[in-house]
């Protein structure tokens, strides 16, 4: 047993750490019964460079499907190819809005505490409009992450990689060939750059890139394959914060049932980290049980809910599960 591990079960006793080991154990369980997970990403959890252990995650089969905004999608794209120009600011809550100004004339765009340049990403628009523009003249229709998955897969960006590359989850889920949906992939920088293409006529038209409706189709016919039809526990559901990237992939269980009428089995596994409340019409902070009266979970789910910062429990509980 590794130390983290031993840490964690001698102390996580109570409250939301004893969930937090709960909800690692039953992760544990439900992958030795056959069952297989989905992880969505909200936030900026790829800035905050989650993938040094969500790839290994990845790699050692312990995700099966990712879900995330268009920001996570390239921002571990980013921190792969740009690490040593990114800037830290310790103290970012004293900063004026004269020092605000003062990192977008650098061209340093901040999240929270680190500064992402803006160099980076045009350096990959560059890239990436190379292969928008081939797709949109063979007729191709490709998701975005297939776009960013062909980019890794090409070498083209091993020359400016400033990290290791097992630190990358995206590169990880493109060599275990497991799909990344991006629910409204618009709302990210790639995306607007996309748009901003076809307006300026360097792209003739929005169609090489798949509409979310469609991400949402491939979603369903993943889950329909991937469920175990009652031999294996369904897919597993952890979900680090709240928002789109949650609410579209789950919903894929009410869409199949009560839109299609076919019988699938519900989420076989329930577990969100979120620092929101739970509020008057809110849903990142709503607790599981709301999820039962949308055909997303029943009963006897396990579920778990812990009130938390993701960026400390979602490692904590990655390391758990690959028994560090």
């Amino acid at each position: 047993m590794g130390a983290v591990r031993r840490f964690m079960d001698t102390h996580y006793r109570h409250f939301n750490a004893r969930e937090t080991v709960a909800a690692a154990r039953a992760w544990e369980s439900h992958l030795e019964a056959g069952g297989k997970m989905m992880v969505t990403l909200a936030g900026a959890m790829s800035t905050g460079e989650l993938g040094v252990i969500l790839a290994r995650m990845i790699r050692e089969g312990k995700v099966h499907a990712i879900t995330c905004t268009g920001a996570n999608l390239e921002e571990d794209v980013f921190n792969l190819v740009a690490h040593d120009e990114y800037e830290i600011i310790s103290d970012w809550r004293a900063l004026s809005a004269a020092d605000e100004q003062a990192l977008y004339d650098r061209g340093m765009n901040r999240v929270t505490d680190t500064c992402i340049p803006e160099d980076v990403m045009r350096h990959l628009e560059g890239k990436l409009l190379q292969r928008w523009q081939a797709a949109a003249a063979a007729g191709e229709r490709k998701m975005p992450y297939e776009y960013l998955f062909d980019l890794l897969r090409s070498g083209d960006l091993e020359p400016h990689y400033q990290v290791d590359p097992s630190a990358s989850w995206m590169l990880a889920a493109a060599e275990m060939g497991i799909p990344v949906w991006s629910p409204g992939w618009e709302d990210s920088t790639t995306g607007n750059m996309f748009a901003a293409n076809v307006l300026m006529g360097r792209l003739p038209h929005h169609g090489c890139v798949k509409s979310g409706t469609e991400q949402f189709a491939d979603l369903i016919g993943w889950y329909k394959a991937n469920h175990g039809a009652g031999e294996t526990p369904s897919v597993g559901f952890f979900q680090v914060g709240g928002g789109i990237a949650g609410d579209f992939a789950i919903c894929a269980v009410p869409s199949i049932i009560q839109d299609m009428q076919e019988e699938v089995p519900f989420w076989g596994y329930f577990a969100q980290i979120t620092d929101a409340a739970t509020s008057y019409g809110g849903y990142s902070g709503a607790p599981p049980n709301e999820k039962i009266t949308w055909g997303k979970l029943e009963p006897s789910t396990p579920k778990f809910f812990i009130n938390s910062d993701a960026m400390i429990v979602a490692p904590l509980v990655f390391a758990y599960v690959l028994g560090d």
